[in-house]
């Protein structure tokens, strides 16, 4: 019975050592790097099982790349892998780039990819250029019309300026300003309805690309339509706005002179009170003088006919010229 156990023991710890030796040795990889041709020592792969790289990762890129001439080995993979980077497409990049007889090494491939750029499309992009389409640029012209300008731009990829240039927002933002450029510095906005291609050659000749990770091969006007007359509708507002700055002022102008109307009719009212008063103590101060003796009973007649032939005066003048009619009586002619 001890015999068995200790057997069935021993079958198990083979079991687990031979588990753990393929695990650690995968002896499938090594079989088909040999047979293609890859010379990927045993070790290698073990050591990359300590490292934590799968090993399938690094060897099948290296035998793909290989088939196609490439030279790459076993540590640039790996260091790219435990970089971060997807070796399998940097491979496909290499040979895409390879295929279509663009210098592109390595090394730039592999930083192109750490830069978070895909590289294989970067290749495809060199080799089959990309049309990009710009929104509805708006624009006006020194007449004042509107033309709401589309535009596709063709590009290819710069590999030499993939990494740290801009992308593709850039070069959209730019060639919309190059347009709105061009047509602002347009006398008339029917000289561009005639000539589109007139906003290309302006465009182009800017050198838009600079900086940036594309070529740009062509910009085309893909439509162009007249929108709003801006510049009637700028003096419109312009004459509305100082319509109204001047009926503020015309209204600040109105409350001034009520206002002072207003001031003026309160000093009347008040100096007509004070008149008022004043002849209100008229006949008292008459009384104490004739009482006192400064004037004579005379004195105040006197005045009191002068003031009814002013009145009498005032009231002539204000009833107008008196006509008078003379009738003319004709002499009748004497009998002789």
């Amino acid at each position: 019975m001890s015999a068995l156990l200790g057997s069935a023991f021993i079958v198990v710890l083979v079991i687990v050592a031979i588990s753990l030796f393929l695990h650690f040795v995968p002896l499938g990889l090594w079989i088909s790097a040999l047979a293609a041709g890859v010379n990927v020592g045993i070790f290698t792969l073990v050591g990359m099982r300590l490292r934590r790289v799968p090993p399938s990762s690094i060897v099948l890129p290296l035998i793909k790349a290989n088939k196609a001439g490439l030279d790459v080995n076993v540590n640039q993979l790996e260091a790219h892998y435990l970089a971060g980077g997807d070796v399998d497409k940097v491979i496909d990049a290499l040979i895409a780039a390879h295929r279509a007889e663009i210098p592109l090494p390595f090394a730039r491939s592999a930083a192109i990819d750490l830069a978070g750029r895909n590289v294989l499309e970067a290749v495809q992009m060199s080799v089959n250029p990309k049309v990009i389409e710009t929104p509805l640029v708006s624009a006006v012209a020194k007449n004042g019309i509107e033309l709401k300008v589309k535009a596709r731009v063709t590009v290819r990829a710069n590999l030499d300026r993939l990494v740290g240039g801009a992308g593709e927002a850039t070069i959209i933002a730019r060639v919309g300003e190059g347009i709105i450029t061009t047509v602002g510095s347009t006398d008339d906005h029917r000289d561009v309805l005639a000539n589109p291609d007139y906003i290309s050659r302006t465009v182009l000749s800017k050198g838009l690309d600079s900086g940036t990770a594309f070529e740009i091969l062509s910009i085309d006007i893909a439509d162009v339509d007249v929108g709003r007359n801006i510049g009637a509708e700028l003096m419109t507002d312009q004459a509305e706005a100082e319509k109204r700055i001047a009926q503020a002022k015309a209204e600040e102008r109105r409350a001034m002179a009520v206002a002072q109307e207003q001031e003026m009719r309160a000093f009347t009212q008040e100096m007509q009170a004070k008149v008022v008063e004043a002849q209100a103590d008229v006949p008292k101060a008459l009384a104490i003088a004739l009482k006192e003796g400064r004037i004579g009973v005379m004195d105040y007649y006197n005045m009191n006919n002068v003031l009814a032939d002013t009145q009498m005066r005032e009231t002539i003048s204000k009833a107008g010229p008196i006509e008078t009619t003379v009738e003319s009586k004709t002499d009748e002619p004497k009998n002789r």
